[in-house]
């Protein structure tokens, strides 16, 4: 499932694209005490679970972790990738437009989005913090351009008003000095 397209910056237009780091990858059938291991030495919060071509078949979080194998008293060794991955996730194109997939991961309440090539194979993981980044300057951006176009649109109005409150002033001053 991927996002429409607009016209705008795509994910893979993005500065950290090229230089973030490798996902973590493993198998289905990897034990989830294997996946945790390497979670934890590489700081990451997730594995992406491919299947032999590099294609994303599912994404185990920390908190599927939690949920499905602590909460459920399963074993980390002898409980597979497959059996505690959640299957039905949202991977998006590197050609599809930022802001389309801030809105999707924003409504949907997930956090990481696998990103893969057009053969489908992973090439990166944003997060909601890659959005962030990418929103503030943005946001700040469009606020400015829609003030100036707002001031430039409504330029006989501001004129209007500034002459009224000009002369008001003017007046408090003449009457007020008298």
């Amino acid at each position: 499932m991927t996002a429409s397209t607009h016209v705008g910056m795509q994910l893979r237009d993005r500065p950290e694209y090229a230089s973030k780091p490798a996902p973590l990858t493993f198998r289905a059938d990897a034990s989830v005490a294997e996946a945790v291991a390497a979670m934890s030495d590489r700081g990451y919060g997730s594995v992406i679970v491919t299947d032999q071509d590099g294609t994303v078949t599912g994404v185990v979080t920390e908190r599927d972790v939690m949920r499905r194998l602590v909460n459920a008293g399963r074993d980390a060794q002898d409980t597979r990738l497959q059996q505690i991955m959640t299957r039905e996730i949202r991977v998006a194109q590197e050609t599809d437009e930022m802001l389309d997939w801030l809105r999707i991961m924003s409504n949907e309440r997930f956090r990481r989005l696998p990103v893969v090539d057009e053969d489908g194979r992973i090439k990166a993981v944003f997060t909601q913090g890659d959005f962030v980044s990418y929103t503030w300057p943005d946001l700040l951006y469009q606020a400015r351009e829609l003030t100036k176009a707002s001031f430039a649109r409504n330029y006989a109005l501001w004129l209007i008003v500034g002459g009224i409150m000009l002369y008001s002033v003017l007046m408090v001053i003449v009457v007020g000095s008298l």
